[in-house]
């Protein structure tokens, strides 16, 4: 055990991850116990493309006591009912994976399990955010049980960069310190190789006892210092390239992201109230930079707003997320690529993980391994959750597509697959942040259809479930046709 107490934490880079994780360090320590501060350098850029999240983000938002309202006006946000997904399974296919459940279980049975014996509807007939998404219209979650709005399950899109501005304001209103100027050297303790301090352009010196990187793609203190090394998943994911454009907002944003699949990766459109954003990523080994350009401009539904900016990486995660006095949090702890709005929620489980573990009285090994093991495990579902939507495809109209679906994947999303591939089930690790209803809705949704449904299923009369189905799917429109269009209930937030 390492006896040095922490009462001075640094985070180095601002953005999304460094005042995030500011913000919630400066809410839960009293200033007089842990100083905060953030070394950021106006030279230096953030990547600054994520604008799309997943539920967990309105958890985070809570606990800092930030006003949605407040926080939709402040950050041109818009409401997040799912992802729409275009073009994946094959070619004209579209399905949705809506946050929330399916409809709900029949006699201790999963919801789903029914579904596939009767096959009554769509799968969508019976997630009240689908259909609300494509019915435009939103309500927040009613905290009555017995009503259908219950169901109700959504995320936030909004401007990454206000969204740090406003963490920013946060964090400096709660005690944090904020020291501008650029990294120049990083002084290593002889006798254990832990970070000392950091020294500024300007000769500065900034001392620490936890220092926590929020570098991006560099890794500054985790890589560039301590060398912790990176495992590439780049033979899984071979995306590395990446286009951002904001596009005019020339109609009611929609509640919801759409993935669109292309030749050779896939585009993403996310409404927010004053612009739409608008990416494209790619494997550069298949697509080039100037088609990948011209992909995503004419596939824009409305005027583009700059020229596309360019994002180059390596999928993939650091070997350790915590070594010696180094926690490295957002795009210096690794990447996933945004197909399923994740990029966000790591840095959030990231830094609620380390609170849970916060070395205040020193850095005990076993507790750094637990970190390091539960972020592990963390990425590595939402990996496998990623990579199934290029293995599970029927495509094979371009060499990427025939490339992805031949590809082996991890032994733990081949045995996932497998499983359902057989009867319709679902194993999940507790914890896991992608629930049976959102592997069920890619894994139907891409054409994996199961060669039968759990008997379990067959115990209900096939009449008394099916009355039943047609009473959620009753109820359900009956929801949506409560609810106030997703542009009313944004004008609410907007005049609260």
């Amino acid at each position: 055990m390492n006896d040095r107490t922490v009462r001075r934490v640094v985070i180095v880079g601002g953005g999304t991850a460094g005042w995030m994780a500011a913000a919630v360090l400066c809410r839960s320590f009293p200033r007089e116990r842990l100083a905060v501060t953030v070394v950021q350098s106006s030279e230096i850029g953030t990547v600054g493309v994520g604008e799309a999240t997943i539920p967990p983000i309105l958890q985070l938002n809570a606990q800092l006591g930030l006003d949605e309202d407040a926080l939709i006006r402040a950050t041109q946000g818009t409401y997040k009912l799912g992802i729409e997904f275009r073009d994946w399974g094959q070619l004209g296919d579209r399905y949705f994976h809506p946050f929330g459940s399916f409809g709900a279980d029949l006699a201790g049975v999963p919801f789903h399990q029914h579904w596939l014996r009767l096959r009554e509807g769509r799968l969508t007939d019976y997630s009240l955010p689908a259909r609300a998404a494509y019915a435009s219209r939103f309500t927040r979650p009613s905290d009555d049980p017995r009503s259908v709005l219950s169901k109700m399950s959504y995320a936030l899109h909004f401007d990454a960069a206000l969204y740090a501005d406003l963490l920013r304001t946060l964090a400096l209103a709660e005690g944090c310190q904020r020291s501008e100027g650029r990294i120049v050297d990083v002084r290593l303790a002889a006798e254990d190789g832990f970070v000392k301090h950091l020294v500024l352009d300007d000769a500065r010196v900034i001392e620490g006892d936890l220092f926590i990187d929020c570098s991006g793609f560099r890794g500054l203190l985790i890589e560039e210092a301590l060398a912790t090394g990176y495992l590439d998943w780049s033979h899984w994911l071979p995306m590395d390239r990446a286009l951002a454009v904001p596009s005019e907002a020339v109609a009611p944003p929609a509640p919801f992201t759409r993935a669109t699949a292309g030749a050779g990766g896939w585009r993403w459109r996310i409404p927010l109230q004053h612009r739409v954003g608008n990416g494209h990523v790619y494997c550069s080994a298949f697509v080039d930079d100037d088609s990948a350009a011209r992909a995503l401009l004419d596939g824009l539904d409305s005027p583009a707003l700059g020229d596309p900016r360019p994002l180059r990486f390596t999928t993939g995660r650091r070997r350790l997320s915590w070594h010696r006095n180094v926690v490295a949090l957002g795009l210096a702890s690794g990447f996933i690529e945004p197909l399923e709005s994740t990029s966000i929620h790591l840095i959030q489980r990231g830094i609620a993980t380390l609170m849970s573990l916060f070395p205040a009285n020193g850095f005990v090994p076993a507790e750094v391994d637990l970190y390091n093991d539960l972020m592990r495990r963390e990425t590595e579902a939402v990996r496998d959750f990623v990579i199934l939507h290029y293995k599970q495809t029927r495509r094979d109209d371009t060499p990427f597509w025939r490339t992805m679906r031949g590809m082996a994947v991890p032994d733990s999303l081949a045995q996932r697959m497998e499983i359902f591939a057989n009867l319709g089930r679902v194993i999940l690790e507790p914890g896991e942040l992608f629930r049976e209803a959102s592997w069920v809705a890619v894994m139907l949704g891409q054409g994996l259809q199961p060669h039968d449904h759990d008997p379990a299923a067959d115990l209900l009369p096939a009449e008394e479930t099916r009355a039943s189905l047609r009473r959620m799917r009753d109820l359900m429109h009956r929801g949506v046709q409560a609810m106030p269009t997703h542009e009313a209930f944004l004008s609410g937030a907007r005049a609260a």
